[in-house]
C-alpha cells in the first residue's frame, strides 16, 4: 500500500484534565477529545443502558469484559497499523492471537479495497474545539475517506453505531479545517472475535447529517462545561 506524505500531521500529547482525556496542541492549548465529548453528552437513555448492563453483568464480569475487549482493539489496531506500515507485530497472548485474527480479517476483506494511505493514527484538530486521532486516511474506492478500525464483542446495527459515526465526521471536519480538504465519506471496519467482519460506509447527506449532529454534541458539551464552570464559582463564593 502506497503512503502519500502530502499532508503533515502534528505531534501532540494527550493528557488528562479532570480524569478525561486532552489533547495538549503545539503546547498552546488543551483540548478535549472527540471520544471526551460523546462521553460527556451521552444520552441519559444509553447512560442508564449501560448502568444496567454493568449490574446484569456484576461489576468484576463487566470491568473483565471491558478490559479483555480493550486490549483485543488495542492489539489489533497495533497489528493492522505495523501491516500498513510494511513491518510486522506478533502478540503470542490470548488476546494476541484472537487480535491477529480479527486483523487479518480487516485485511483481507476490508483493506483491500484501500489503495493509498495519507496518515495512520494522526491527530486531528478543530481549533478551540475539539481534538482527536483518527486511525487512518487514505483512499477508500478512490476517494478520500477517514477509515476507522473497531472490534466488537458481537455484529452490530448500524443504528447502534451512531457515535461511531459522529466520531468520523469530527474528524472528517477537523481534517477539512486543517488542510483545505473536502472529505464527504467514512468508513468503519469492524470484526468481532469469532472473524465476523463488517463494514459501514457513511456518505452523502447522511455524512452530512452527522457533521451537524457532531457540532450539536459539541454546543452541548461546552454549554455543560460552562454551567458546571458559574456552579462551582457561585458554590466558592457561597462558602
Amino acid at each position: 500500500m502506497k503512503h502519500n506524505n502530502k499532508y503533515i500531521y502534528p505531534r501532540t500529547i494527550r493528557v488528562s484534565i479532570d480524569g478525561k482525556r486532552h489533547y495538549d496542541i503545539n503546547e498552546k492549548e488543551k483540548l478535549p477529545s472527540v471520544t471526551t465529548i460523546l462521553s460527556q453528552t451521552q444520552s441519559a437513555e444509553k447512560t442508564e443502558g449501560l448502568r444496567k448492563w454493568r449490574e446484569s453483568k456484576g461489576e468484576l464480569e463487566a470491568t473483565r469484559i471491558v478490559d479483555e475487549s480493550g486490549a483485543r482493539g488495542t492489539a489489533m489496531h497495533k497489528i493492522l497499523e505495523e501491516y500498513i506500515k510494511g513491518d510486522g507485530y506478533l502478540d503470542l497472548t490470548k488476546v494476541g492471537k484472537e487480535a491477529h485474527n480479527m486483523a487479518m480479517k480487516v485485511i483481507s476483506d476490508g483493506l483491500c479495497n484501500v489503495t493509498e494511505y495519507y496518515g495512520l493514527e494522526s491527530t486531528l484538530y478543530y481549533p478551540g474545539l475539539y481534538a482527536g486521532a483518527t486511525d487512518m486516511i487514505a483512499l477508500h474506492n478512490n476517494r478520500m475517506t477517514i477509515i476507522d478500525f473497531k472490534q466488537s464483542n458481537k455484529p452490530k446495527k448500524r443504528e447502534w453505531i451512531e457515535d461511531y459515526c459522529l466520531q468520523l465526521a469530527a474528524y472528517g471536519m477537523a481534517h477539512d479545517y486543517m488542510h483545505k480538504t473536502k472529505i464527504d465519506k467514512a468508513v468503519i471496519m469492524m470484526c468481532t472475535p469469532d472473524n465476523f467482519y463488517q463494514e459501514f460506509v457513511i456518505e452523502g447527506e447522511e455524512y452530512r447529517q452527522y457533521k451537524y449532529k457532531w457540532l450539536g454534541r459539541v454546543s452541548k458539551y461546552y454549554e455543560q462545561k460552562s454551567r458546571n464552570r458559574n456552579h462551582n464559582e457561585k458554590t466558592k463564593q457561597s462558602s
